[in-house]
């Protein structure tokens, strides 16, 4: 059953942390325990004391964020691999869940998850119809059309790195349970890349301001501003 996505943060700044391997380091995690959560010694929840100064923030998490701890407050994800994975943890976590994977059209809201259909006739850039989103080939991007819903006026971007990070890491929490080659971990990177110059147009016409906060990412059409800074 689809969603109505309401405006609850009319006028608001939220923030968007995706998974890419940037985002302990933008907060100084030690890197002992970066490499206990990537090993799966530790839960990510380990990072959460140090992403501090971001928990009174709006937050939307994608994917695996929500293991950050109850401070995430949307836990936004379109990939039906990764929700079968993820299913019982989910129904732990009481943020507002959120998908586009299309197994959840017929849902009627078991398990609490909302559905956002994706809009097949934008699949890129930011879909204005709050029913649905552009997919633009990946949930991070996804995500954005969710934000405008919602109302914002400032999008955030953490964690959308675009490529590998330190140690040729992809993912902040490790790998989704799929060892990819390199070769192609990076041509997906191109893929998801393929939607931001509509994302860019649209969220100017929108008069959304969107800013990013990873220092090593591959975005190139949006201001990058140091962490610092925006805290």
């Amino acid at each position: 059953m689809t969603w109505f996505a309401p405006s609850i943060w009319e006028g608001d700044e939220c923030w968007i942390i995706g998974g890419g391997s940037s985002v302990p380091y933008e907060f100084g995690v030690p890197e002992n325990i970066i490499k206990e959560v990537m090993s799966g010694e530790r839960s990510p929840s380990a990072y959460s004391e140090y992403l501090a100064p971001i928990h009174n923030k709006h937050i939307i998490g994608i994917n695996n964020v929500y293991q950050l701890g109850n401070w995430i407050d949307v836990e936004f994800f379109g990939d039906n691999a990764w929700y079968l994975v993820h299913r019982i943890a989910l129904i732990k976590y009481h943020g507002l869940k959120i998908s586009c994977a299309p197994r959840f059209d017929k849902n009627k809201g078991r398990e609490g998850i909302k559905y956002l259909a994706k809009n097949k006739k934008k699949k890129y850039g930011i879909c204005p119809d709050p029913t649905m989103v552009s997919w633009n080939q990946n949930s991070g991007c996804a995500a954005i059309s969710v934000a405008r819903h919602f109302g914002v006026k400032r999008i955030i971007l953490l964690g959308f790195d675009m490529c590998l990070g330190t140690g040729a890491i992809s993912h902040w929490h490790g790998s989704h349970g799929k060892n990819k080659p390199r070769k192609k971990i990076k041509m997906g990177f191109r893929k998801h890349l393929e939607g931001i110059p509509q994302i860019a147009e649209d969220a100017e016409a929108m008069g959304i301001e969107i800013i990013n906060a990873s220092s090593i990412s591959k975005i190139t059409e949006f201001p990058k501003v140091p962490l610092e800074y925006l805290l």
